[in-house]
């Protein structure tokens, strides 16, 4: 009763700062809270009343669009003209998240709900992934093209991009790769990455500073994304472990490392 009571309130709720429980103003930790909360509570396999699965995924798409700076504006800016006539409701209409509900809650529990052989999810609805396969109908040999079809376009466009559009002049992978056999080091930060042959031919004095300042910036921009997700696993693990009180999911999470963190407080300090 009190789960289903729950689902009613979110579904009744007016946006999506209503349905995470925030103020406009919130800081990052507060809205975070509230989402971890909302998620353990409203998950699928946590929660058997009926609605259960919107609310879920209503609740995933406001943190989706409420912790990204510039779908939060259109959000508000949308709110104040009037919501889109298609839209029925917050979890539906023109803010749709860039992430699936389940793997944002995986993003913030370190996995905590794995994939179930009874449910999975697919552009965002929830089917039974068991019934799809004693139902799934024998498809002939067209049916079987119709459906490699929009792959082979894409191969296509996509080798046919690679021929007309010019290459990267380095590539940030930690083994050579076609086109990119040759390893090289940033002068200033001591960046590994890999160029073509004719590198020192084109990327000399200015150019190769400018280039090697490219490369430094990437890097940076990869570590910090990693390490964003490092810290958002360790700490949805210990969320977690402490709500359940598991004990061993704690200390796993206590050691759980965050090598890209450590690596961009490393740089960070030699850049002072």
């Amino acid at each position: 009763m009190e789960q289903l009571e729950a689902v009613k309130r979110v579904k009744q709720c007016k946006d999506f700062y209503e349905i995470l429980g925030v103020q406009k103003d919130f800081s990052e930790d507060e809205l975070k809270r509230s989402y971890r909360k909302l998620a353990l509570k409203f998950h699928p396999d946590k929660n058997h009343a009926p609605g259960a699965t919107e609310a879920f995924k209503a609740i995933g798409n406001a943190y989706a669009v409420l912790s990204n700076a510039k779908k939060r504006r259109q959000y508000d800016h949308w709110g104040e003209e009037g919501r889109h006539p298609s839209s029925s409701g917050p979890e539906n209409g023109n803010f749709e998240p860039d992430i699936s509900p389940e793997d944002l809650f995986n993003m913030f529990f370190g996995g905590g709900y794995p994939p179930s052989n009874a449910h999975v999810y697919t552009n965002g609805r929830m089917r039974n992934q068991r019934r799809e396969r004693r139902e799934r109908p024998r498809d002939g040999g067209l049916a079987v093209f119709v459906q490699v079809m929009p792959i082979l376009i894409l191969v296509i466009v996509s080798a046919l991009s690679q021929i007309m559009v010019n290459s990267p002049s380095y590539s940030l992978s930690f083994r050579p790769s076609a086109g990119y056999t040759q390893k090289r080091l940033t002068e200033k930060l001591k960046v590994p990455y890999y160029v073509g042959e004719q590198f020192s031919k084109e990327f000399t004095g200015v150019n190769l500073k400018n280039l090697e300042r490219s490369v430094e910036d990437d890097y940076i921009s990869n570590l910090r994304n990693n390490c964003w997700k490092e810290k958002q696993q360790k700490e949805g693990m210990l969320y977690r472990a402490r709500y359940f009180g598991d004990s061993e999911l704690y200390q796993r999470a206590q050691r759980a490392r965050t090598p890209s963190c450590a690596k961009l407080s490393e740089i960070t300090a030699s850049l002072h």
